[in-house]
């Protein structure tokens, strides 16, 4: 239990560090007309918060102490 703990608080803060800094990217594909059959839409890439970031970041820095200090 305490090898998961802190190693599921280096994979998020990994991944929050990742968030934070701006290299954290996701597509999102919008309709936007149909008429009968036809549909046209657009690819919008968009980054995840900053500061959603910085919160991973800080829940995973808090999961690595928890498993450290766990006996």
């Amino acid at each position: 239990m305490r090898i998961g703990l802190i190693l599921a608080g280096i994979i998020l803060a990994a991944v929050g560090f990742a968030a934070f800094t701006g290299n954290l990217n996701f597509n999102q594909d919008k309709e936007v007309v149909k008429i009968g059959g036809l549909s046209a839409s657009v690819k919008q890439e968009k980054t995840v918060p900053q500061w959603l970031g910085g919160l991973g970041v800080l829940v995973g820095l808090g999961l690595v102490v928890a498993g450290a200090t766990r006996k």
